[in-house]
Order: structure tokens, then C-alpha cells, then sequence
């Protein structure tokens, strides 16, 4: 194996304060809540202490969110579209800046946040402008925006779960009040210091920091006219019935158990980049990851032996490095469940293995592990790991493949790899999945909507369909 000199991100161009408060009607002020600490997940330093928003903060920065309402949404959508383009272009120029916070709050590859999550930032509201002054011409006749929109947004994608949502509520005519996770706010506040940078108008962005109870506290304020909501079954349960008889309008993306379908005819070194892709980026971290594998019969050994021998060139280690591969899991509870799980999975029958890794003393570390030997009963086979595990199954034909990938409670995402478009066209019909790729994975676009069936939530986000959760038709 190569050995690589290290190429790490400075962290010179974050200017990283001491301590954070709440974005509310355009400042910076004080939380009424206990401060909380936000941790590198690859060191275990402290990066900052942020402000807790209480229940009567978030009535605070929801008030606000009201006020501005009828300024915002009273304007031309050609205005609003001026504030949207202006965002997107700060992002791009703050890039970098943006990319190496994420990197410092999230764990993940700075290759990661630098390549993918901030250029697609920068995408969904560039895509959104677009949209601002043009909702008449798709349908859109006569609606009218909801009003305040209560968002909360998970950990693995901080910034890109941010746009995916603010966007287009505020093409739409609507105000934000937003809830970042509590283990990385950081880059939401920067985004934060964005909005007052493009003198967006006070009170249409507002940025309430805390763990789970100032998310209810959103979700469940009575002058919130939408909830949107990213992140596990389990909460997404508890937000629904939150809502449920408030009139509320309501969208839920959650979790995901996606089937990753490789057919014999496939390129194989090609799917096993697609596999690579599928489950180890972001460490996993992603909702429609592709976490079961399930291969044909015929080809297992030599896909296998093809895969192993890929995960042997995978770096793991520093984030800010730019050869990394494989970065930090984000919290020390996140581990806790990724290593529960995966001895359940050896104690249940499953063959483990990971290529020879050798894990950092400090921090939230897990190899990229493969499970073989892996019924339809196992717990990894079922529940939801969020990390880099990666269960294989086999299939002898195309119906039984569809028959295991449907054989879960989620329906978020699935991908096929063969070399016949009919066989694709047939599968891509019968799964059970709001997204389906063709010899590709984790594969996104703003034009693109996204979003589940069954326990993996509803409605989409992304494209025009993004556009109607935000609207009164």
C-alpha cells in the first residue's frame, strides 16, 4: 500500500469564536436555555459554547418569523429571487470557509464537504431563485405561501439539510425558523452571519440552537403553520403526532435501509465504486445510504473479493486531510450504536470483516466493516446502522432481489447495476423506494425530488415538487 504524505485544510480560515447565540429577527443575541458544547468528533475538543434556546426564545424568533412574513411574502418573487441569488454567490465565495467548519463540527472528509456538500448548497439556491418569480407558470396559479415554516434538520448534512429546506420556503414567499442539530449548529450560525451579509430582512431567517426539547418547542408552537422535519423514524413518529389535528401542513424525510442491487451482467468494477459510494460516504451518515448489498448468486465471490479489495485502499483518519476517505463518526452516541449493532450482527450468525485499519487514540472512530453470511432476519440486515456497515445478501433472480429489497419497513432509496435497460425500467417499477439509480448511487440534484415511502417518511424536497410543501394551492 502507498504511503501518503499529509495534506491537511488550514484551519486559518474559520474564525471560530468562543461562544454562539441564537439568530433571531437579524442579530446575535443571548439564549434564555443552558449553554451547550459543540466537540470536533475526530479530537474531542471543544470548538464553542452555544446558546440554548428556550421555549420563549423560540416564541421569540417564531414572532419575528410573523413580523416579517407580511414584508417578505408581500414582495415580487423577482425580489425575493435578488436574495436568494445573492446567498447562493456569498456561499460560493465563502466556500472554503464553509467547508472546513462543516469538516471541524461534522467529522466527515473535507474532499466531502469541499466537493459535494457546499457546491450543492450553493446549487439549491441558485435553483430556488429560479423558482422565486416563475410559481405561476408550473401550476402554481393563485397559491399562496403557508407563512412561518418550523424546520428541523439532522447532523449528517448540516448545511445541505439547511438549504434542502430554507430555499425554497423562502422562494415561496415564507420565514424560517430553523433548528440545526445539537452536535453541529456551527455551520447553520455561519449561515446565519450569510443572511445579514446578503441584507436579507431581519426576522426571515431565524436560527434557534438546542437539543430535542427546542425542537418540540418549534414543532410544537402555535403560530407555526409548517413543519419539516429530517432525521429518525422514532422522532419523526413523535412530530406526527405533534401535529396531527393542528392544521399544520407536514413533510418527514427519515431513515433508511436501501438496497444496493447488483446484477451479473453488471461492470463489476464499476459497482464497486457505486457500493464504495453507497455505504462508506459521509461514514454512512446518510439516510439513503446503500446499506444492504445484494448480489447476484453467480458473481458474489468475485464481486467480494473485488470489494475487499477496494476497502484496503480506503485512508481513514484527519478530515481536514485531503487524502482521507473515511473521516469521524459524528457523536460518541452515534458509535455506541454503530458497535451495538454490529456485534449483534456477529452474535446473530453474520461473518464480519474490515480491512487492517489502524484507528485513531482520540476521538469517534469506525472502520469500514462488511457483513457477510446475512439473513433476512438479522438485526443488520433490518434496523437502520447509520454508519459504515455494510450487509450482503444474495439473489438468484430478479423477482427475489425485489422481493428482499421490499422487505423492510423503509422505502427511501435502492440502486441496480446491469447492463440491460429494460431489466432496470422492470425493477426500478416494482421497488418500493422514492429513489431508485440506475448504475450509479447517491446521485444528487436540486431539480431532483427526494423523499420516501412507508417508515422513510412523505413528501419531497427538491425540484418542483420541493416547491408544493411550501405553498396553499
Amino acid at each position: 500500500m502507498f504511503e501518503y504524505a499529509p495534506a491537511p485544510e488550514s484551519r486559518d480560515v474559520v474564525d471560530l469564536k468562543s461562544s454562539y447565540g441564537l439568530f433571531i429577527n437579524g442579530e446575535f443575541v443571548d439564549g434564555s436555555g443552558t449553554p451547550f458544547k459543540t466537540v470536533n468528533p475526530a479530537t474531542e475538543e471543544t470548538l464553542a459554547e452555544v446558546a440554548t434556546a428556550s421555549s420563549d426564545d423560540v416564541d421569540r424568533a417564531v414572532q419575528a418569523a410573523r413580523k416579517a412574513f407580511g414584508v417578505w411574502s408581500a414582495l415580487p418573487g423577482a425580489e425575493r429571487a435578488k436574495y436568494l441569488f445573492r446567498i447562493a454567490r456569498i456561499i460560493q465565495e465563502r466556500a472554503r470557509e464553509l467547508a472546513v467548519l462543516e469538516s471541524l463540527d461534522n467529522g466527515k472528509p473535507i474532499r466531502e464537504s469541499r466537493d459535494v456538500d457546499v457546491p450543492l448548497v450553493a446549487a439549491h439556491f441558485f435553483y430556488y431563485a429560479g423558482w422565486a418569480d416563475k410559481l405561476e407558470y408550473a401550476g402554481f396559479g393563485g397559491a399562496r405561501p403557508l407563512g412561518v415554516a418550523g424546520q428541523v434538520i439532522p447532523w449528517n448534512f448540516p448545511l445541505l439539510m439547511l438549504a434542502w429546506k430554507i430555499a425554497p420556503a423562502l422562494a415561496c414567499g415564507n420565514t424560517v425558523v430553523l433548528k440545526p442539530a445539537e452536535t453541529t449548529p456551527l455551520t447553520a450560525l455561519l449561515f446565519a452571519d450569510i443572511c445579514r451579509q446578503a441584507d436579507l430582512p431581519p426576522g426571515v431567517v431565524n436560527i434557534v440552537t438546542g437539543a430535542g426539547e427546542t425542537g418540540a418547542a418549534v414543532v410544537a408552537h402555535p403560530d407555526v403553520n409548517k413543519v419539516a422535519f429530517t432525521g429518525s423514524t422514532e422522532v419523526g413518529r413523535i412530530i406526527a403526532r405533534t401535529v396531527a389535528g393542528t392544521g399544520k401542513k407536514l413533510t418527514l424525510e427519515l431513515g433508511g435501509k436501501a438496497a444496493n442491487i447488483v446484477f451479473d451482467d453488471a461492470a463489476v468494477d464499476q459497482a464497486v465504486e457505486g457500493i464504495v459510494n453507497g455505504i462508506f460516504f459521509n461514514q454512512g451518515h446518510v439516510c439513503c445510504a446503500g446499506s444492504r448489498l445484494l448480489v447476484q448468486e453467480s458473481i458474489q465471490e468475485e464481486l467480494l473479493a473485488a470489494l475487499k479489495r477496494r476497502l484496503g485502499t480506503l485512508r481513514l483518519g484527519d478530515p481536514l486531510d485531503k487524502n482521507t476517505d473515511i473521516g469521524a463518526i459524528n457523536s460518541a452516541e452515534q458509535l455506541a450504536k454503530i458497535r451495538r449493532l454490529s456485534d449483534l450482527g456477529e452474535s446473530e450468525g453474520a461473518e464480519r470483516w474490515s480491512p487492517a485499519c489502524e484507528l485513531p487514540g482520540k476521538g469517534f472512530w469506525f472502520p469500514p466493516t462488511l457483513f457477510t453470511g446475512v439473513a433476512q432476519s438479522h438485526s443488520i440486515a433490518r434496523e437502520e446502522i447509520f454508519g459504515p456497515v455494510l450487509s450482503v445478501l444474495t439473489f438468484r433472480t430478479p423477482a427475489e432481489a425485489v422481493e428482499k429489497a421490499n422487505n423492510t419497513p423503509y422505502g427511501l432509496s435502492a440502486g441496480v447495476w446491469t447492463e440491460k435497460g429494460s431489466r432496470i425500467l422492470w425493477m426500478a417499477d416494482r421497488l418500493r423506494a422514492g429513489v431508485v439509480w440506475a448504475n450509479t448511487f447517491n446521485k444528487f440534484d436540486p431539480a431532483s425530488p427526494f423523499g420516501g415511502f412507508k417508515e422513510s417518511g412523505f413528501g419531497r424536497e427538491g425540484g418542483r415538487h420541493g416547491l408544493e410543501a411550501y405553498l396553499e394551492v
